[in-house]
């Protein structure tokens, strides 16, 4: 098992080539054992941990904005550099969430439309019928949870705008000058991010609900 770890990982990489090319990734997983129901599971686990990774993130960039509209100016430039580091790593941190974010869609498209696809397959009636009202339901389940995720990266653009702003701004105004203009607005950043992470706790909540559905279904 230890010698296929490898070779899962990267086969897990398949979904950024084209969609033909997924296609034969998946035949080649499937042969592993790994189906697109749980490729899917994984790749909301991976959504939610890069969610938590960039909710610290942007907490830190607060910090680091706190940091600015205390210092003296003198340290104004050193502060800058602190402050631009941290936006630079919550932006990375929030191209990660939107690239999960499609990688999951992208699976759950192909596994929707496979599991309706197969539906024809069956020549029980009732057993069809049982496996269309749990496709129906587990539809249902991630609409919710696709619906969180969407909102939760909705909510980084503003934010992340913000924080550009005044990176931009300290790096043309390193002077104390600078220092004035940006405490007044201290606050209502401090609410954008709150309401940025409270976006990001819900998305994150609404995944781990979706795993723990589909890891307890047969």
């Amino acid at each position: 098992m230890l010698k296929l770890m490898p070779v899962m990982a990267a086969l897990m990489l398949a979904p950024v080539f084209l969609s033909g090319c997924a296609t034969a990734a998946y035949e080649v997983q499937e042969r592993f054992g790994i189906e697109k129901r749980d490729i899917l599971v994984d790749r909301v686990k991976g959504v939610a941990k890069s969610q938590i990774e960039a909710k610290e993130e942007f907490a830190d960039a607060l910090e680091a904005f706190r940091a600015v509209v205390a210092v003296d100016a003198g340290e104004l430039e050193d502060v800058y550099d602190d402050l631009s580091r941290a936006y630079d790593r919550a932006d990375d941190q929030a191209n990660e969430v939107r690239s999960r974010v499609k990688s999951v869609k992208r699976v759950s498209r192909d596994l929707f439309k496979e599991w309706e696809a197969e539906l024809s397959e069956y020549s029980d009636a009732g057993l069809r019928r049982a496996s269309e009202r749990q496709l129906r339901e587990t539809e249902r389940r991630y609409e919710v949870l696709v619906d969180k995720m969407d909102d939760a990266t909705g909510s980084m653009d503003p934010v992340l705008s913000v924080f550009k702003d005044r990176v931009l701004y300290l790096k043309h105004n390193l002077n104390a000058r600078a220092i004035a203009a940006l405490n007044a607005e201290t606050a209502d950043l401090e609410d954008d991010v709150a309401r940025l992470i409270a976006e990001m706790e819900q998305s994150i909540s609404a995944a781990d609900a979706f795993i723990a559905e589909m890891d307890g279904s047969v």
